[in-house]
């Protein structure tokens, strides 16, 4: 399966199962401060583990940071 996260297109040989699976890998487990948006639709995490991934999907991934 191939994936464009944050621009970058990743090819998973063993694809995670939902959204939520991805977020484990690629946020490190981290929930908190994070936003989500598949093809261009923001996902709430309260829907995070019920919204699967398809071949090509794109997924932005935004975390919040401190400063100022």
């Amino acid at each position: 399966m191939e994936l464009t996260i944050n621009h970058t297109r990743k090819t998973f040989n063993q694809p995670p199962e939902n959204l939520e699976a991805l977020i484990a890998i690629e946020a490190s487990g981290k929930k908190k401060g994070i936003a989500v948006a598949l093809n261009n639709r923001i996902i709430p995490q309260s829907d995070w583990a019920e919204t699967l991934l398809k071949d090509q999907d794109s997924i932005l991934i935004i975390t919040a940071t401190q400063g100022g």
